[in-house]
């Protein structure tokens, strides 16, 4: 993570916009592992409002890239203060082709990640239950 050479007046905007953010709700369904998670868009949802009132706002830039084995796939989230402050962080993986579908899957999810951990907002996140071995009961 990177920050500007001053982060009073962020750092006291995020803590106040966390204060007023919910939880991103669980709307979306993943059929492969038959769980609920809460995609990019309640992410986002979550924050939006809070962000604005304390005069924060959130970029993301991704980019593409061949790598060793396949391309890498990088997000750069970026959130700004009206003061000229700023945050940013970066999240990656690999895919296995530039095909647009893997691309586009692989930029979603890190443009979920990446917009979550720098606002902090809170989400469940089934997926990595099923990467870690665990199952999950269907969907109620």
């Amino acid at each position: 993570m990177n920050w500007s050479d001053t982060r009073g007046a962020i750092a006291k905007a995020l803590a106040a916009a966390q204060a007023e953010m919910g939880h991103a709700s669980k709307s979306s369904i993943n059929p492969h592992f038959r769980s609920r998670y809460a995609d990019l868009a309640s992410v986002i949802d979550a924050s939006r409002e809070a962000l604005a009132k304390h005069g924060l706002c959130v970029t993301q830039h991704p980019h593409v890239a061949p790598h060793e084995v396949g391309y890498r796939v990088v997000v750069v989230t970026e959130v700004s203060h009206e003061s000229g402050e700023w945050c940013l962080s970066e999240v990656a993986c690999s895919i296995a082709d530039a095909k647009a579908q893997s691309v586009g899957a692989a930029i979603t999810y890190l443009r979920r990640y990446g917009y979550a951990a720098l606002v902090g907002v809170a989400q469940d996140d089934d997926d990595g239950n099923a990467a870690s071995g665990r199952v999950q009961s269907a969907p109620q």
